[in-house]
């Protein structure tokens, strides 16, 4: 059977993902934008909202990289029946899949277990449209550390430079995730509009 016609929005953290899903989704049309970002949680998959706060307290915390995982699977869980439950006419956008995830665990040891080859298993997408933006602007927008979960940084507290290395090693570990796929890359600099356009062109829709 053929892999079902998806696409992919990747990107280091605070590169405008969720912006851009937003505005597509007020948009209307065709693409499905389609994140466990609570905003764009719908039904019964409202339940989600927390797991973002859940994965932080329970990579902090010290719990077992099996349950860490186990987590982080829920959300792949919920993009994957994303897909096979969109109507035909449509044409998802999925936040990350499973490759920003998959890289974030490789990056912080967490490397035990069943998961990443069950992931890896999964349905490969159409394309992969990838958001650029500066390690100067995100530490910007994660307001200098403020925002961050214990996921985007290296060490025990964000700072500059452990939060730059961490975040150009996960660039260049995302490039490598998707080798083989078509990629799209939308440059950095652009506002809100601009990239959602060149995301939409990317995907010739």
């Amino acid at each position: 059977m053929a892999d079902p016609d998806f696409w992919v929005l990747l990107g280091t953290d605070y590169c405008g993902k969720s912006s851009v899903l937003a505005a597509l989704a007020d948009r209307g049309g065709r693409v499905r934008p389609t994140s466990y970002d609570p905003p764009m949680l719908t039904g019964d998959y409202r339940a989600l909202a927390q797991l973002p706060a859940a994965l932080g307290k329970a990579y902090a915390g010290g719990n077992s990289p099996d349950y860490v995982m186990a987590l982080l699977n829920v959300a792949v869980a919920y993009l994957r029946d994303s897909v096979l439950t969109a109507p035909p006419e449509s044409t998802p956008l999925l936040d990350s899949y499973y490759y920003k995830i998959l890289v974030k665990c490789r990056l912080l040891g967490l490397t035990d277990g069943p998961w990443q080859e069950y992931w890896q298993s999964l349905p490969r997408p159409s394309g992969v449209v990838l958001l650029d933006v500066a390690p100067a602007t995100a530490w910007r927008r994660s307001g200098a550390g403020a925002l961050c979960n214990p996921m985007e940084y290296y060490g025990p507290a964000p700072d500059v430079e452990s939060f730059t290395r961490f975040q150009r090693d996960l660039r260049a570990g995302l490039l490598d995730a998707v080798r083989g796929l078509r990629v799209e890359h939308v440059p950095a600099g652009q506002d809100i509009a601009a990239t959602t356009d060149h995301v939409l062109r990317a995907m010739k829709e």
